[in-house]
Formats: C-alpha cells, sequence, structure tokens
C-alpha cells in the first residue's frame, strides 16, 4: 500500500475550521437530520400497525395506556405486549449498528469497515451463544448477580474481544491495513461460527429454541424483558458515540496530525473499541446477526451530507432506525403468512451495495 501523507497541524486546523463554517453540506446535514426525525416518527407509528392483525386500532391503544380513551384487550395486547417492544427494537439496533459502523469506518479510515464483515458481531454472537448453553454451569453466586443480564454481557465482551484481537493484527507501525483487516475478521469469523456451531450441536432443546435465529437475525422475538436487558447498553453506548467525533475527524487526517492537534490517540481507540463492542454485543444479544446496516447507512450519508462525524453520527442512529424498521416491515410480508428473518432483507440490499462501495474504492486495496 502506498505510503500515506500528512497534513500539517496548521493545515488540519484550517481544514477542521472550514468544515465548520456554514455551508450547503451543513445546511443539507440539518435538512437531513429533521426529514429524518419526521421519517423515523413516521416508521415507528407503521410498524405499530403493521402486522396480521391489520384492523388494530394502534393511536386508541396508544391513548388507552395514558388514560386517554379506551381500546379493547385484544389491541391492548397487541400493540403493547407484541408491537411495541419489537418496533423498540429495531430503532434501537438499528441505530446501534448504524453508528457503530460509521464509528469503525472512521477508526480504520476505510468505508468497507463494518462490525459484521469484521468479525465483531460474529465474536458478540459466540459470547450470547456461550451463555446460553454454558451458563447454567456457573456457579449459583455468579447467576444470582449477573441474573437476566448474563447473555447481552457475555456478548458485549464476546464482541468486544474480538474487536482488540482485529484491530491488534490489522494495525502496525500505527497503519491499519484494511486488506489485514478484512482477511483478519474473515478469520474470526470462521473461529467464532465454528466454536458457535460445536455449542449448538451440544445445546439441548431448549436451548435450540432459544438460538434458532442466531443465523439470520430477527426481531420477532422481542420482548420487553430483552429489551430492558440490553436496551440500556445500547443506549449508553450512543449517548458516548458523539463525544468521539472531534477525535474521528482529526483522524482522518492521520495519526501524528490527531496527536498534534492534542487528541489522545490511543485513548479514544479503547472508547472506540468499548462503544461498538457494547452497542454490537448488545444488539447481538437481543436480535442475532443483521450484517450490512452499519456499511449501507454511513456511505449513503457521506455521499449525501460529507464526512464530519459530529453530523455524521445523529444522522446514522435516525437512518439506522428508520432501514432497520422498513427492513422489518418488509420482512412480514414477503413470504406472509410466515416471517422472513429481517437479516436476509438486509442482506438482499446491503450485499450489492457492498460490492459497489468494493468496487468504487478499489484503489485501497492495492498493495
Amino acid at each position: 500500500m502506498a505510503a500515506l501523507s500528512f497534513p500539517t497541524a496548521k493545515q488540519a486546523f484550517t481544514t477542521l475550521r472550514a468544515s465548520s463554517t456554514p455551508g450547503d453540506r451543513r445546511a443539507k446535514s440539518f435538512i437531513l437530520q429533521a426529514g429524518l426525525v419526521v421519517l423515523l416518527l413516521l416508521m415507528m407509528l407503521l410498524s405499530l400497525g403493521w402486522g396480521a392483525a391489520s384492523d388494530t386500532d394502534v393511536l386508541g391503544a396508544i391513548g388507552a395506556k395514558f388514560g386517554i380513551g379506551t381500546a379493547s384487550a385484544r389491541d391492548m395486547s397487541i400493540v403493547w405486549d407484541i408491537r411495541m417492544p419489537r418496533m423498540l427494537t429495531a430503532t434501537l439496533v438499528g441505530a446501534a449498528l448504524a453508528v457503530s459502523g460509521s464509528v469503525m469506518q472512521g477508526l480504520f479510515r476505510n468505508p468497507l469497515a463494518d462490525p459484521g464483515l469484521v468479525g465483531i458481531s460474529a465474536g458478540a454472537g459466540f459470547g450470547a451463544v456461550m451463555a446460553i448453553v454454558l451458563g447454567g454451569f456457573l456457579p449459583v453466586a455468579v447467576l444470582s448477580l449477573v441474573g437476566p443480564y448474563l447473555i447481552p454481557l457475555a456478548a458485549f465482551l464476546g464482541g468486544w474481544a474480538s474487536t482488540l484481537i482485529l484491530y491488534r493484527i490489522a494495525t502496525r507501525g500505527g497503519r491499519t491495513s484494511v486488506i489485514t483487516m478484512l482477511l483478519a475478521g474473515i478469520a474470526l469469523g470462521a473461529i467464532t461460527g465454528a466454536a458457535t456451531g460445536f455449542l449448538v450441536y451440544r445445546a439441548d432443546d431448549d436451548q435450540l429454541r432459544d438460538l434458532t435465529f442466531w443465523g439470520m437475525g430477527s426481531v420477532a422475538g422481542a420482548s420487553w424483558f430483552k429489551l430492558m436487558t440490553a436496551g440500556p447498553i445500547i443506549i449508553l453506548a450512543l449517548a458516548a458515540a458523539p463525544f468521539l467525533a472531534r477525535a474521528l475527524d482529526a483522524l482522518s487526517l492521520g495519526e501524528q496530525v490527531a496527536q498534534h492537534m492534542g487528541i489522545d490517540v490511543q485513548r479514544m481507540k479503547r472508547m472506540s473499541v468499548l462503544s461498538v463492542a457494547a452497542s454490537v454485543g448488545a444488539s447481538v444479544a437481543i436480535t442475532g446477526g443483521i450484517g450490512f446496516v452499519g456499511i449501507v447507512v454511513p456511505h449513503l450519508l457521506r455521499l449525501i451530507q460529507g464526512p464530519v462525524h459530529r453530523m455524521l453520527l445523529p444522522n446514522a442512529a435516525l437512518l439506522g432506525a428508520v432501514f432497520l424498521l422498513i427492513a422489518d416491515m418488509l420482512s412480514r410480508v414477503v413470504v406472509a403468512p410466515a416471517e422472513l428473518p429481517v437479516g436476509i432483507v438486509t442482506a438482499t440490499v446491503g450485499g450489492p451495495f457492498f460490492l459497489w462501495v468494493l468496487l468504487k474504492n478499489r484503489a485501497i486495496l492495492e498493495v
């Protein structure tokens, strides 16, 4: 790979200052953000009304929950016990995967980076499967301490370990090789996939029912219990991501320049790894592996509004949530009355998109 030339600190400050001044892209970003908020609210409401029971009074059930009007017990159960946790799960997971992809691409300085493609999701899935299959062998004191948080915690640790291993392998002399990153991701995915397969083979019938959705990803099994255990981890990770924006912008100019600008690069890397591992691990814990959200959404936004992360990260959360909500609604009608795993829908869209991104950025793979 050709040697990278780093701009001077003065040039870096000038570039970042110029990107902060009002302009077409900044205005476009704010307009896009407002539009995405409206679109997200619309998709959330549409998701609540989307299903086999098309005559459900969604607005009536929502109002009745807050003491406004009345609704039948059937409508209340459908909206609040089935569709509401499913909708919120798709919203949070879509936002988490899109923001994680944005952070990964900023950290690796490459548009091909994605938690699913480089083995982080597989590592998180392996951790969750370990908790399901082997959790019963833990001491009673440990089980009583972690309780219902065992699966998301194990998924978080699995994703974090995969991220750390990947970064160690792909980085040499302060530079990250995208070829090494992708190949190492494939290797990590294969290793964790084999280990996951062994655990699934050893699982009993009850555990197998809990593991059926892991392969392709699904939000059909969403529940308030799962949402309450993994949701806070995802929300904390999403809340921490904007604090990385300035450092990621500086890092795009090179690690040496970022250090001259006062950025603690190693600390920023650790925070990025922790944020991605937390959000991806918790997401995989409740939905299984859903791919390509983290590569499609950030790249689309960069084409529209530019690469500045303080604008990219919040819009990625909004568009990621919208993207997964739409994919989930499509999964309910493509093979109705059955449901298609949402991971198949995202792969159908994301696979061709990834090939397009790959062909467009072939120069970065030249060695």
